[in-house]
C-alpha cells in the first residue's frame, strides 16, 4: 500500500521547509517519491530534493488544478507503477484549491485500490491569515476549510495574544483540524508528523480505559468464588474496597447504593464499553500555563462539579517557555516537565460531563 499526503499552503507560506524537515526526520527510510506542481513555471526547488534522493515528476505546464482529470491522475498512476513508493507526497501550486487536489486523488484511488490518501495538509503563515482571508477568501479559505491538519509557520513572530487570535480565526474556518502552533525549530520532524496522522488524547486514553476494563473483568472472573461479579476500577469510591478483605462472608452485602451508582456494580448485567459509558472533552490550545496553575485546576476537578471525571490528561505550553505534561486519576494528579508538542492539547474523560465549566476551569475561551 503507498500512502499518499497532501502538503498545501498558500504562496511562501513555507510547504518546501516542511517537506525538507520531513524528509530529514520522519520519512527517513521510506521510499518516497514527490510530485510537485508549481504554476506555470519550473521548480526552483527541484535541486535540494533530487540531491536527497527523491524522485520527482514535476508538471509544470500548469496548476495542478487545471489538469485534475487527465495529467494529475495520469503522473499519480505513472509514478505508482514506476517506483513503487511507500509514500508519495503532493505539493500542490499555492494557489490550488485543496479540495480540488483531494477530490483528485480519490479518483485516482478510485482505479487503484494499492494507493490511500493518508493526510491533507495546510501550511499557513500564522501572521497574515487575518489579511490573506480578507485578500484572497476564496483560494486561501478553501485550503484551510479542507486541512485535516493545519500547520502555522511562523509563530515565533507573534504575541501569544495574537496567536490565539489567528488560531481561533481559522477554527470559524474549520473547527476539526489539528493545529500546530509550536515553532518548528523546537519540535521534532515526528510529532509533527504526528499531529498529520492524528491520534487523539482521548484514543489514548480510552484504549487505556478499555484495556484496564479487560483487566478487572479477567481478575474477577478468575475469583468468582470469592466475589459477586462486582467490576470496579482502581478509582471506584463505591466504597467496595472499605471492608476488612480478610472477611469474606457476607460477600459485599453492606455495599449500599441507589439505581443511578456509577461504581460499576451493575456491569455484570451490562458489559458498556467504555466509549459506550463514558465521554470525551478536550481541546487544542496555545494558550500558557504554569505547574501550580495545572495542579489548582486538576484539584479542582475532584469537587464533582465538572462531571464524573475519571482521566485528564494534557501537553501545554508553559508561561516560561518549557512545557508541562500531566495526567490525572480521581484525587491523584501528575504534573511534570514534559517536551514540545505541536500545539497545547488536553483532554478529559467521565460521565455527565459539564463541557462549559471544563472550558472556564482552564481558562479557554
Amino acid at each position: 500500500m503507498t500512502k499518499i499526503d497532501i502538503v498545501s499552503g498558500f504562496l511562501g507560506a513555507g510547504k518546501t521547509t516542511l517537506i525538507k524537515k520531513l524528509l530529514a526526520e520522519a520519512y527517513q527510510g521510506e521510499k518516497l517519491v514527490l510530485i510537485e506542481n508549481e504554476f506555470g513555471e519550473i521548480s526552483i526547488d527541484g535541486g535540494f530534493l533530487k540531491d536527497a534522493g527523491v524522485q520527482i515528476s514535476e508538471m509544470s505546464s500548469g496548476c495542478i488544478c487545471c489538469s485534475l482529470v487527465g495529467d494529475f491522475g495520469k503522473a499519480l498512476q505513472d509514478v505508482h507503477k514506476q517506483f513503487h513508493p511507500d509514500r508519495i507526497l503532493i505539493e500542490p501550486s499555492g494557489v490550488g484549491k485543496l479540495s480540488d487536489v483531494i477530490a483528485a486523488v480519490q479518483n485516482t484511488i478510485a482505479l487503484d485500490p494499492e494507493l490511500e490518501l493518508n493526510s491533507f495538509v495546510t501550511v499557513a503563515d500564522a501572521s497574515k491569515a487575518k489579511v490573506y482571508m480578507k485578500n484572497f477568501g476564496e483560494f486561501y479559505n478553501n485550503q484551510v476549510e479542507s486541512a485535516g491538519t493545519i500547520i502555522l509557520s511562523r509563530t515565533q513572530k507573534l504575541s501569544p495574544e495574537k496567536l490565539e487570535a489567528a488560531v481561533a480565526m481559522l477554527r470559524e474556518k474549520n473547527p476539526q483540524a489539528a493545529i500546530l502552533t509550536t515553532p518548528w525549530d523546537q519540535l521534532d520532524g515526528k510529532t509533527i508528523l504526528s499531529a498529520i496522522e492524528k491520534v487523539s488524547l482521548a484514543d489514548e486514553l480510552l484504549a487505556r480505559i478499555r484495556a484496564e476494563q479487560e483487566t478487572e473483568e479477567h481478575h474477577h472472573h478468575d475469583h468468582d468464588h470469592e466475589h459477586e461479579h462486582h467490576e470496579h476500577g482502581s478509582e471506584c469510591t463505591c466504597g467496595c474496597h472499605d471492608h476488612d478483605h480478610h472477611d469474606h462472608d457476607h460477600e459485599h452485602d453492606h455495599h449500599e447504593h441507589g439505581p443511578e451508582c456509577t461504581c460499576g456494580c451493575h456491569d455484570h448485567d451490562h458489559h458498556h464499553h467504555a466509549d459506550e459509558v463514558f465521554t470525551s472533552w478536550g481541546v487544542e490550545t496555545p494558550k500558557t500555563f504554569t505547574q501550580a496553575g495545572v495542579h489548582a485546576i486538576l484539584k479542582e476537578l475532584d469537587s464533582g462539579a465538572y462531571g464524573k471525571i475519571l482521566r485528564a490528561k494534557g501537553i501545554l505550553p508553559a508561561e516560561d517557555g518549557s512545557w508541562i505534561n500531566f495526567d490525572y486519576v480521581p484525587e491523584e494528579a501528575n504534573v511534570r516537565s514534559g517536551n514540545p508538542d505541536y500545539t497545547g492539547r488536553l483532554c478529559v474523560i467521565g460521565a455527565e460531563l459539564n463541557e462549559s465549566k471544563l472550558k472556564t476551569l482552564f481558562g479557554i475561551s
